[in-house]
Parts: structure tokens; C-alpha cells; sequence
């Protein structure tokens, strides 16, 4: 809703009820939008806590995979240097 919507809206809502009937209004509107925000963050929080093992079961292959990588580049990298072939020298 637009800003005029809402003026129309509290318009038509001092004509109905009168002024007397603003502190309600905002008493209403307050508690209406502190529930929406419960109720978002509720679902944030599920959501967050269904995915948690997936993501921690993936950084574990993660870790596992640049483990396996670690392992295998020292023995690709012991070529034909002069540590390796002592008579060479």
C-alpha cells in the first residue's frame, strides 16, 4: 500500500470512529506488526536450523577434499630436483 491508501484508510477510520479511537487503532496496528515480525523470524530461525547439517555435512566434505589435495602435492612436486638425485652434483 502507498501513503495515500494509508492517509484514505485513516481518514475514513477518524470518520467512523472518532478520535477516541486512535490510541486503539496504534495499540492494534503495534501488536499486528509485532507478530508479523515474530512470525518472519520463526521462520528464519526453522529454515536456518533445517539447512544446518546439510551445510555443515558440505564444509566437512569441503575440508576433506583440500586434505586429499594437500596429500598429493608434495608427491607431485618431488621431480628431478638435486635433493632427489645426489649424484647429479
Amino acid at each position: 500500500m502507498g501513503a495515500t491508501e494509508l492517509v484514505f484508510i485513516f481518514v475514513v477510520y477518524l470518520l467512523l470512529f472518532g478520535a477516541k479511537g486512535i490510541p486503539s487503532l496504534a495499540k492494534t496496528m503495534g501488536e499486528a506488526v509485532r507478530t508479523f515480525r515474530n512470525a518472519t523470524e520463526d521462520i528464519q530461525r526453522e529454515i536456518l536450523a533445517e539447512d544446518r547439517p546439510n551445510r555443515d555435512s558440505r564444509d566437512f566434505s569441503n575440508v576433506q577434499q583440500s586434505m586429499g589435495k594437500a596429500d598429493d602435492e608434495p608427491q607431485a612436486n618431488m621431480g628431478d630436483g638435486p635433493m632427489n638425485n645426489p649424484i647429479a652434483s
